[in-house]
């Protein structure tokens, strides 16, 4: 049975920039735009929604982190993000 939005909208969680780095490595991390829901991406990844997900990723909307996004984030200690685990990968959007 696939989650809900709802089911994963309660496990969204905040994590800091150390925390997700180690996750870099292996490709798992997806940035969310910010007028994106993170649980409702989380339910159409879920979902196998691949229109819905490709015309996010075609529109920017859902990327791998840019060299540019991940040295500012390395700059930052205090960088914190909204993050939601759709193995095998980790939703994260910036707060």
């Amino acid at each position: 049975m696939k989650p809900t939005k709802e089911e994963l909208a309660l496990q969204v969680d905040v994590a800091e920039w150390s925390w997700l780095r180690a996750h870099l490595e292996r490709g798992g991390l997806i940035v969310v735009a910010p007028e994106l829901e993170i649980a409702e991406v989380g339910e159409r990844i879920a979902r196998d929604d691949t229109a819905a997900v490709g015309g996010w990723i075609e529109a920017g909307k859902l990327s791998k982190p840019t060299d540019g996004q991940i040295a500012a984030w390395d700059a930052d200690g205090a960088a914190r993000f909204s993050t939601l685990i759709i193995s095998p990968y980790i939703l994260m959007k910036e707060q």
